[in-house]
Order: C-alpha cells, then sequence, then structure tokens
C-alpha cells in the first residue's frame, strides 16, 4: 500500500522580495561627493564660470545617481523611496543657496566701512563722493518709525484677531477678514499715498516727520499681525476655553489668563516677522518722512532718515564709496532684523506656559 501512495510534489520556496542588499549608510554621502566633482568638472569643461550653475549640475547628477545606484542594488522600489528624499535635499539645498550668497555678498562687501566711527556719525558735512560719514542717524529713525509703528499696529492687531476667533460672528466679521486679507497684499507705496492724502486734508501741507511714516507702516504691519495671531489663537484647543468657562470665569479673563499665554510664542514670532517686514520699507519714507542727513531725535516734526531709505539714497549717488556705506548699512540692517527674532524666540521661551515633567 505504501508503494501505492505517491508524494505530492514539495512547491518551491518563495522568494524573500526583503531580503534584498542595501546600500551602506556612507553611500549617500560617496553619490553627493561623486555628483560634486562630476558637476564641477563638467562645469570647467563646458567654461561655465558660475559657481551655482555647477551646483545645479551636481544637484541633478545626485538625484539621477541615486535612482541608478540605488536600482541596482535594492531595487525600484526602494529607489523611488530614496530618490524623493534626494529631492527634498536638493530642494532644501536650492533654498539656502540664495540666502548664503546674500548674506556672504552682504558681509563681504558691508565690513569695508563698518565701524565705530560708521555706527556714531551722520552725513551731516559729508561729501557724497568721499569717504566718512555713517547711519547713526539712519539708526535713530528705524528705531523710532519702526517702534512707533508697533506700538500701534501690534496691540490693533492683537486685538483684531482674537476678536476673529472669540467672538467674531456674522457679516461683520466677514467684512473685516475681507479688508484684512486685501490690506495683506497691498503695496508699500499705496500705505503711503494713503497717508499723505490723509495728512493732506487733515493739515493741507505735507508731512515731513518720522510719525508719519510710522502710521504707513503700521498699515502693512497690522495685517500680517492678524493673520498670525488668528492661527495661533486657532491652534489653541478647546477644551482648555471650556474648562476655564466651567470654573465660572468670564469669557474676557479666560482669553487674557488661558487662550493668550498658551499661543504667545507663535503670538510673539508673528509680531516680530512682521517688524521685520516693514524694518526694510524705503517707499514710504520717501513719501512722508523724506530723510535727512542730519540727526533728528524727535519723529513727530522735521525730516527724518532710515536705514532702508539711507540705502537706498546711498546707492543711488553711483559711487564706490557710497556703494560701501550701502553695504554697509544693508549689513546693519540684517543684523537689526536677526536681533529681533532672537529676541523673539526668547520672550516666546519665556512667556510660553510650564509643562509638568
Amino acid at each position: 500500500m505504501s508503494n501505492l501512495v505517491t508524494q505530492a510534489p514539495v512547491a518551491a520556496p518563495r522568494p524573500n522580495t526583503l531580503a534584498h542588499a542595501h546600500l551602506p549608510r556612507w553611500a549617500p554621502a560617496a553619490i553627493a561627493a561623486g555628483a560634486i566633482v562630476l558637476g564641477v568638472a563638467i562645469g570647467l569643461g563646458a567654461g561655465l564660470g558660475s559657481k551655482v550653475q555647477w551646483g545645479l549640475i551636481a544637484l541633478v547628477l545626485f538625484v539621477v545617481g541615486t535612482y541608478a545606484i540605488t536600482t541596482k542594488v535594492e531595487g525600484k522600489r526602494q529607489a523611488k523611496d530614496r530618490v524623493a528624499t534626494s529631492l527634498v535635499w536638493a530642494t532644501f539645498v536650492l533654498a539656502v543657496i540664495p540666502l548664503y550668497s546674500l548674506i556672504e555678498t552682504t558681509i563681504s562687501k558691508g565690513v569695508k566701512v563698518l565701524d565705530v566711527n560708521f555706527l556714531s556719525h551722520s552725513m551731516n558735512g559729508v561729501l557724497t563722493i568721499g569717504p566718512g560719514g555713517g547711519i547713526y542717524h539712519a539708526i535713530i529713525g528705524t528705531l523710532e518709525q519702526v517702534g512707533i509703528a508697533t506700538i500701534i499696529g501690534a496691540p490693533l492687531g492683537m486685538l483684531t484677531a482674537i476678536y476673529l476667533v472669540e467672538y467674531g460672528k456674522g457679516r461683520l466679521a466677514k467684512v473685516v477678514t475681507f479688508f484684512v486679507d486685501v490690506m495683506t497684499g497691498i503695496p508699500s507705496i499705496v500705505a503711503g499715498l494713503f497717508i499723505l492724502s490723509v495728512w493732506f486734508v487733515i493739515n493741507g501741507v505735507a508731512p515731513q516727520s518720522g510719525f508719519a511714516g510710522s502710521l504707513a507702516l503700521t498699515i502693512l504691519m497690522t495685517p500680517v499681525v492678524v493673520r498670525s495671531t488668528e492661527e495661533m489663537l486657532k491652534l489653541v484647543p478647546n477644551e482648555l476655553r471650556e474648562a476655564s468657562l466651567a470654573l465660572g470665569i468670564p469669557k474676557w479673563r479666560t482669553i487674557l489668563k488661558v487662550v493668550v499665554p498658551t499661543a504667545i510664542g507663535g503670538i510673539t514670532t508673528g509680531v516680530m516677522l512682521a517688524v521685520a517686514r516693514i524694518a526694510g520699507e524705503s517707499a514710504p519714507i520717501a513719501l512722508l518722512v523724506f530723510g535727512s542727513n542730519t540727526i533728528n531725535n524727535n519723529p513727530f516734526s522735521g525730516p527724518q532718515e532710515s536705514l532702508p531709505y539711507y540705502i537706498y539714497k546711498q546707492y543711488g549717488n553711483g559711487n564706490q564709496p557710497s556703494y560701501d556705506r550701502a553695504w554697509a548699512a544693508a549689513l546693519v540692517l540684517i543684523v537689526f532684523v536677526m536681533i529681533l527674532n532672537m529676541v523673539a524666540r526668547g520672550i516666546a521661551r519665556w512667556k510660553a506656559p510650564k509643562t509638568g515633567r
């Protein structure tokens, strides 16, 4: 009987698709190094003088090389995953290259005349075609104009955002939201023209003060603060509001003590971004403040200088000493914005609610 029983054929084992070889961890770095070498060689061979062009060639070679090598070793499925990762890194590098180029160019050209005298002197009595002079008067003007705009625009924007998120319902909220959207994309020159026309209607003369420029900067700053604050308030969980209201705490106190402190980090960052946005505006200053080569500590009377308008005027002079002063002022403006961002991060960490360990 045993001889009559036939054994069923044993099926061949299915191949393990997960047992493919893997590239070592250093493979992406090696591929990137090879792509850079080939990119430089191709750029030199083709007579391309720009290092940016070499970098773009290297990025293309890196993506193509990653796909080809990974397909050969690990298969097409893993190759697609690695190519997606490579594209993410490539776009990151593409975003960083212009920023690096801007900072490197500004530093290399701005340090030529940037010293203590440049920071502590004005352009009073200095010939535009000769060396010397400084930006002390422009620093004072920028700090005062941006400071006044922030004092007016930041609370106004925050209160508007609180209304839209916590109270705004119906037609009025829709109208406010519409105008905030419109104001977000308004050109700076339009804000300057609006303040100029209003000033003429009220006073009958052309404005010549830093305060007039601050009003135009406030128009540009407020919608940015509204939008950023609104988004941060929306991220606060409704459970926190409901828990506070359930304890009998009034709504205004809930907003002041619970909602705003929870979102203070993002709100502060949004305000600093708005400040950085208006710190580089020159069109409203040209229309309303007119600029000045002398020191004017009073923002409510007389022409006043600002760093953006100082850069514009110096570069427009068309001579090397003025170019050097313009680049140095641009470097100071960049440092000013960086300091604002660092202060914002510090305030956000200090004011953020402490979580238990």
